[in-house]
Parts: structure tokens; C-alpha cells; sequence
């Protein structure tokens, strides 16, 4: 019995819809779920596995039963969705017998096909006779709309990427993304009309596209092309409010310094805010009027500033007064900042709080501050000479207008910028009178007022005051960073290094980025002998501070003092590449290269010093003393010369000149120089000697002259070594140098040495010993004896000539070829 039959038995009347489905019987897939064969082989499979719904045990409990029902007519027989199964479904009604009843067909009788597919139920015994469902029918990707749609999504995101990669400072890549954006912008536009789609053309996509193009341009300074590309947004009309990109070709022009053009495009975009290149054209008068068109519409503090610069610029005092009372009005549209403190019982605002403490919000809204502040601060700096008779009186003016306007916590502020005018201005009792008056006002006005006058009485070198200051500010608050270095300083001074070193720790435990306190831990360190403890506090200030000469000075005196000399070069040879023309830094060079033995190096950097200070008596000395080791007399002359005018009173530079023409042969000048050295020092025993030996060698009658005059200095010399014994002084050691102050080369220490000496001993470079007389010189002070005309060189005994044609004879050698050839032997 087929199941439309079965369902007509079922009702009492007779079917009014019976006969609709009715076809081929060979044709009848639906007797499958009857047979017997098909039902076992269902429940092999993984299907027939599973435990049967709660839908299906409502219906009948098992399949057979499950399936006595008819079937909603435009279902044929199928059952609902398995998430549809637990209740009955749309088109489907259920008898009070539990069966359902056939409801009004939704289709054509007969048609079948579609309605398989359209139908709302599912039987899977149905479906495993028809085979697997249908796929859905896909999107044709390939259709024309779907195109166009694909590339107005790909030139969008060309667009972003163009914008990010300009964000992070890519301009290239941000140029080339935007003109591949405007390519594929192209395309898209030829594809629209090519479909006879332009009424649908995306003018926003295309503005987005030549707008983003333009800025790239602008950013990778190609103004001619940016300029075109804003040229043909201006110029079409489809694009609403196009005009205002004149303000960008303005810009432009403005950058390329061609202000005719800019004041065109301006007045064009805006017709007022055009202010700026009006100041730079130095037309003050229309500038003034921008100004004052904006100030009065939508007042900035730029703006302001402005119009009180251009008001100086033509000297107006009282529209400088109005400019700077118009300032003062501007709203900074800032919240209370109530709303920033903490509450003490409410947790969930205190967390809160802590989020938006610092957000972006925030910092615009200090931004903000610190432009108006600084706007204030400036234009009563410019406006205070000049709206009174003098700095103090006009910078009083704007003080009182502060403190009645909304800024009046910026009044104490512009009191300790009045006293740093005085000190600039170098009125040092101005500057402290000012500070003074802070003592009584609140407790960090004071205590920066404290500071300043504590620095400001070290620099004075009055110790003593900078002291009571320092405790003051830090009375007022021991926090201040500022107030512990100043007291640190003033027990460095005091040479009381283990104290100072505390007080600096402690500034840098308050505020760790405090420089100065690093700085001055690390030269108490030095001064102490913690040399590691110091370099790490200079290491630590390097990182902070890349290319300080000070501190890369520091690092490498503290090398060398640690003996690392490899260490000690490279970070001089760094400091010369950050100072290259430092005359000490040089020197400090040529001294590591001459204690290596590298004479070459060292001459250098000597000489380099030399060319940036020919001042420094140290580097003349040594490059003297080298050229005279090179045996180079003559170029050594003109060192002494320059160290003789430096110092005109030092007899031994006069004396190392005529040593060096002496042994350079030209005896004449030597006599000349010596006759001129003893008019100007005509006590100078040395001198006398010289020429004593000089007139003896050259047979002049003058030996006997200067040979009295030498017995007499010689006893005057010796009548102050007597008082100076009988004086308590230091008598015959000092005598000794200074009849002799002409004859060491390195009396005074090593050249170009900076600050400090190395404690441990060191090898000292060589010097010529210039002094004619020795242990065993022919005239003592004690004992006269007569004319010795006989004396040493001066400058060291004469460099032995290479004798290049004399050999020593080998005794192997073959003395064939020294025995004479007869005739005989010799060729015709």
C-alpha cells in the first residue's frame, strides 16, 4: 500500500487532494523507505547508527511507525531538519491523534524537481536514493559588477597603506602606493564606461586618490607635480568645497618663499588667514589686520602672539599693552583640573583616574598649556623694554596683568624669569634682590628662588651664602634635585668629597635623570681614586648624552689614569671627532703617542695643537725640543721666538734662540742675539758666559769686558744666595734654577697636559740639554780662576757623520783584484 493510500484510509472523509500526486509507479522512489532490504542496509551505515530523535519518537517511535503519517503535500513525504525536529513544523499540523494532516499544496501538481529543492524538510532516506545535495550556487566572481567592486577595494587599501607607510616616515614608499592607487583608480573609471556604468563614477574614491597624491608629493618636496594634482581637483567642479585646497598651493608657494603667489592662493581659500606671509613680506599693517580679523572670531595664542609681534614690529606701545590684555583672554578650553586628583575612598574612580592620567587627552590638554605659557612668558620678555622706560618697570606691568587674569599661577614664574634677565643682563644685585623676595611665599616658589640664589652666590665664589641658600631650598623641599646639587657643589668646593658624593646620590634617587648630579658624582668619584666608580657614572651620563665633550673627556682621563692607554686613545680619538679643532684634546693625543715612543704621532698632533694655540708654551716647547733632536736648529728658532713673545721676561727662550743659531753655524746672529739678551737681562750669569766662550772662539776683544762683567754677577749672585740662606728661604736650590732657567728644555713638565697629574710614575720623554756649563765648568762662583775659552756644545755633542767610503777589510777576502796586471795580461 503506497502512502498517499495509507493516508486516505487514515481519514473518515474522503481526500479532497488525493490524485494530485499521482505518476508512474516505476518512476516511485518513495517505496524504498518500505522495503525491507533498503531499511537494513540504512541501518549498517553510520546514519542508521544514530540514535533516533526525539521528533522521530513522537512521531511514531521508530521509522516505520515515524512514516505513517501524510506529509505536508508540497514536503512529499520528507521529514524536517534535524534542529527542526523537536517540534512540529512550518506547514505541518498535527491531528489529536498524533498523526499530520495533510495541508494546501504550495505548488504546481506534478512539479517536483524544484520543489525538492525548495522544500523546508529533509529526509535522509529520500536524499540517500537521490544522492548528495546540490552545492550552493556560487558568486560569479568573473561578473563586471563584482570587478569593480574587487578594485574599489584594492584602491582604498593602496590608499591606507600610502598613509601608514607616510606615518612612519616612508615618504617613497607612501609616493609610490599613492600613485598605484591613482593607476588602479584609472582602470576602475575606463571599466565603468566601458560597461556604460559612468553615472555610477565614485567621486569620493577619486578625490581620496588625487588628494592623497598631492600630500605625498608635498612631503617628498616635489611641489611642481603637487601642485598639478591640486590644480586638477580645484579645477572640477564635481568636487564639493575643492576650493579650500588653495590654502595647500598657498602652503606650497609659501615654501618655495614666492609669497606674491601664496598671498593669491590665500586670499582665494580664505581671504584672512594670510597673516603670516604678509610678516614675511614685512607688510605689518595687513598682517596686523589678519590678525585682528581672527582674534576676534576665533582667538588662538598663536594668533596672538603674532599680532603682539607685529605691533612691536612698528613700535606701537599701547596696542602692545592691548595685544598682551587680548592674550590673556584666550580660553585654553581645558576641564577643571579637579577631575585629575584622586579620591580617596572611591576605588573604581582612583583606576580610572590612573588610565586617563596620562592619555592622549591629557597630553593635548598640557600641549595646550605649555603653548599658552610659553606664548605669555615670551611676549613679556619682547613687549617689557619697550611699552616702559626700562626692562623692570614694563616687566612689573606684565606681571600685575598676569596675576589679575586666569594665568595667575604663570605670575610667579614670570617674577623668576625677570630675575634671569637680570642675570643676563649681568645686574647681579637686581637678580638677588628679586630672588630674595620669594623667601616668604610659597613653599616651591621659594624653594626655586633658594636654588637660583644659591647658584647664583656659587658662581660669585661666595661660598658661605651659596650654603645657606642650598639648606633653604631644600628646607622648602628636600625633593628638589636642583637644591641638593647645589649643595653638593659647595662641599665639593670645600674639598669635602665624601659629603658632596652623598648629596648628589640622593639628587639622583629623586630624580634619576638629573645630569648635573651624575656629572659631579662621577668628578667626586675621580677625586676620591674610585676610578671604576666614576667611569660608570660617566658611562651611564654617555648613554645619555651621545656627544658631550665633557663627558667623553672624562672616560678617557680616567683611561689613562687606569694606565689602559689603548682604551685612553680611543676615546680621545672620539673626542676629536666631535671637537676636532680642541687644542688641549690635541695635545692630550700627542702626549699618549709620545710616552708610546711614536715621535711621528705625536709630533702631529702636537703640531696640530700648535696650529689651533700657537699660545701653549708647553706644545712650543716640545716641538721645539723635537726639531732640535731631528737635528733641525733652524726650525726650532721659530718656536722659541713664538714662546719669546708670549713670554717676554723668560730669559731662557732668548737663550735657546741663540743656542740654536750658534749651532747652526751662524755665529754672527748668535752674538747679536746674546749682546741683545744681556741689554735686556744684564745680571743673567748665563748669558754672560756664552758670550765669554762666543768673543774667545772668535778672537774679539770684548772676551776680557764680558769676562769682568761675569765676575761681578757672579758676585752679586752669590751675595743673594747668602741673604736668601739667612732669611729662612730656600736659598742655593732656587739660586741654582734660576741662574740655569735657560737650560732644561722640561723644567716645567710635560706639554699640553690638562687637568691633573698621574700618581703613578711614568717614562718622560727626552729633552736636549741646552746649558753651556757643566759639573766641571770652568767658572765657579766661590773660586774665579782665569779665561777658559774652551767649552761643550750647548745643545749636546754633533751627530757623527756616516763615514760611507771607509770599510773594515775582510781577512777572507780574495785580494786578487788589488794586485796590479802586468802589460802582458792586459787586451790589445
Amino acid at each position: 500500500m503506497s502512502v498517499m493510500e495509507h493516508v486516505h484510509l487514515a481519514g473518515e472523509e474522503e481526500d479532497d487532494y488525493s490524485g494530485f500526486n499521482d505518476y508512474n509507479a516505476t518512476l516511485d522512489t518513495e517505496d524504498l523507505a518500505q522495503d525491507e532490504n533498503f531499511k537494513k542496509a540504512v541501518l549498517r551505515t553510520s546514519h542508521g547508527r544514530r540514535p533516533p530523535t526525539q521528533a522521530k519518537l513522537g512521531m511514531g517511535g521508530g521509522m516505520p511507525g515515524g512514516m505513517q503519517g501524510r506529509l505536508a503535500t508540497a514536503a512529499r513525504g520528507r521529514m524536517a531538519m534535524p534542529s527542526s525536529m523537536g517540534r512540529p513544523g512550518s506547514g505541518m499540523a498535527v491531528q489529536q491523534d498524533g498523526s499530520a494532516r495533510p495541508m494546501t499544496a504550495v505548488r504546481a501538481a506534478g512539479f517536483t524537481s524544484a520543489g525538492n529543492r525548495m522544500s523546508g524538510g529533509f529526509d535522509p532516506l529520500n536524499q540517500a536514493s537521490k544522492g548528495p545535495a546540490p552545492p550552493l550556487e556560487p558568486k560569479a566572481e568573473d561578473s563586471p559588477e563584482e570587478k569593480i567592486r574587487h578594485l574599489e577595494k584594492k584602491v582604498n587599501e593602496l590608499i591606507e597603506e600610502s598613509c601608514l607607510a607616510n606615518s612612519r616616515g616612508e615618504l617613497q614608499l607612501a609616493l609610490d602606493k599613492a600613485k598605484e592607487a591613482g593607476r588602479k583608480e584609472r582602470v576602475l573609471v575606463r571599466q565603468r564606461e566601458q560597461m556604460s556604468m559612468g553615472d555610477q563614477i565614485n567621486l569620493d574614491l577619486t578625490y581620496s586618490v588625487l588628494f592623497n597624491l598631492a600630500n605625498q608629493y608635498v612631503v617628498n618636496e616635489m611641489y611642481h607635480e603637487a601642485i598639478n594634482t591640486y590644480q586638477v581637483i580645484v579645477k572640477n567642479r564635481m568636487f564639493s568645497n575643492a576650493g579650500r585646497l588653495k590654502v595647500n598651493m598657498g602652503n606650497i608657494y609659501f615654501k618655495q618663499r614666492n609669497f606674491q603667489k601664496a598671498v593669491k592662493f590665500y586670499r582665494m581659500a580664505l581671504d584672512q588667514n594670510i597673516g603670516i606671509t604678509f610678516v614675511k613680506m614685512g607688510q605689518y599693517n595687513d598682517a596686523i589686520t589678519s590678525f585682528e580679523h581672527i582674534m576676534s572670531e576665533s582667538p588662538t595664542f598663536k594668533t596672538g602672539f603674532n599680532l603682539i609681534l607685529c605691533y612691536f614690529a612698528l613700535g606701537d606701545r599701547e596696542k602692545m599693552r592691548d595685544g598682551f590684555a587680548k592674550l590673556l583672554t584666550v580660553d585654553l578650553k581645558i576641564d577643571d583640573e579637579d577631575k585629575y586628583l584622586a579620591h580617596g575612598d572611591d576605588k573604581q574612580y582612583n583606576l580610572v583616574l590612573e588610565v586617563i592620567k596620562n592619555d592622549s587627552l591629557r597630553q593635548i590638554e598640557r600641549e595646550r598649556k605649555y603653548e599658552a605659557e610659553r606664548c605669555i612668558k615670551y611676549a613679556a620678555k619682547i613687549i617689557s623694554p619697550a611699552i616702559e622706560s626700562s626692562f623692570s618697570d614694563g616687566y612689573d606691568w606684565c606681571i600685575e596683568m598676569v596675576k589679575n587674569s586666569q594665568y595667575i599661577d604663570l605670575a610667579h614664574d614670570l617674577e623668576i624669569d625677570k630675575a634671569i634677565m637680570f642675570l643676563k643682563q649681568k645686574n647681579f644685585a637686581s637678580a638677588i634682590e628679586t630672588l630674595k623676595s620669594f623667601e616668604k611665599k610659597d613653599s616651591k616658589v621659594a624653594s626655586t628662588a633658594a636654588t637660583n640664589l644659591s647658584f647664583l652666590y656659587f658662581l660669585e665664589a661666595d661660598y658661605a651664602q651659596a650654603d645657606k641658600y642650598a639648606e633653604v631650598a631644600m628646607t622648602a623641599d628636600r625633593y628638589n634635585p636642583s637644591a641638593l646639587v647645589n649643595k653638593g657643589n659647595v662641599l665639593y668646593a670645600r674639598n669635602d668629597f665624601e659629603k658632596a658624593r652623598e648629596f648628589f646620590k640622593e639628587a639622583l634617587t629623586n630624580d634619576s635623570s638629573c645630569i648635573e648630579a651624575l656629572y659631579n658624582l662621577g668628578l667626586c668619584n675621580k677625586r676620591l681614586g674610585r676610578l671604576e666608580d666614576g667611569i660608570d657614572c660617566f658611562y651611564k651620563l654617555h648613554a645619555i648624552l651621545r656627544n658631550s665633550p665633557q663627558v667623553m673627556y672624562q672616560i678617557a682621563d680616567i683611561y689613562e689614569q687606569l694606565e689602559d692607554t689603548a682604551q685612553a686613545t680611543e676615546w680621545f680619538m672620539q673626542l676629536i671627532g666631535v671637537v676636532s679643532s680642541d687644542p688641549s684634546v690635541l695635545a692630550r693625543m700627542g702626549e699618549l703617542y709620545d710616552n708610546e715612543g711614536d715621535k711621528s704621532q705625536a709630533f702631529q698632533y702636537y703640531f696640530d695643537s700648535y696650529r689651533h694655540f700657537p699660545s701653549n708654551i708647553p706644545v712650543i716647547e716640545w716641538l721645539g725640543a723635537y726639531y732640535i733632536d731631528s737635528q733641525f736648529c733652524e726650525k726650532a728658532i721659530h718656536y722659541f721666538e713664538r714662546a719669546s713673545i708670549v713670554q717676554p721676561n723668560q730669559v731662557k727662550w732668548h737663550l735657546m734662540i741663540a743656542s740654536c743659531y750658534r749651532r747652526s753655524g751662524n755665529y754672527q746672529k748668535a752674538l747679536e742675539t746674546y749682546k741683545q739678551i744681556h741689554k735686556k737681562f744684564p745680571d743673567n750669569v748665563e748669558c754672560l758666559k756664552f758670550l765669554v766662550r762666543l768673543c774667545t772662539d772668535l778672537g774679539l776683544q770684548d772676551a776680557q769686558e764680558y769676562a769682568t762683567k761675569l765676575k761681578k754677577a757672579e758676585k752679586n749672585k752669590e751675595l743673594r744666595e747668602q741673604r736668601a740662606t739667612s732669611a729662612g728661604r730656600r736659598g742655593s736650590g732656587r739660586a741654582r734654577r734660576e741662574g740655569s732657567a735657560g737650560s732644561d728644555l722640561d723644567r716645567e713638565g710635560s706639554a699640553g697636559r690638562g687637568q691633573g697629574s698621574k700618581a703613578n710614575s711614568r717614562r718622560q720623554r727626552a729633552r736636549p740639554n741646552l746649558d753651556d756649563s757643566d759639573n766641571r765648568g770652568p767658572y765657579q762662583s766661590s773660586q774665579p780662576q782665569e779665561i777658559d775659552a774652551s767649552y761643550s756644545d750647548p745643545l749636546g755633542p754633533q751627530a757623527e757623520r756616516p763615514k760611507t767610503a771607509a770599510r773594515r777589510k775582510d781577512p777572507n777576502e780574495d785580494d786578487f783584484g788589488d794586485e796590479e796586471l802586468g802589460e802582458d795580461l792586459l787586451p790589445e
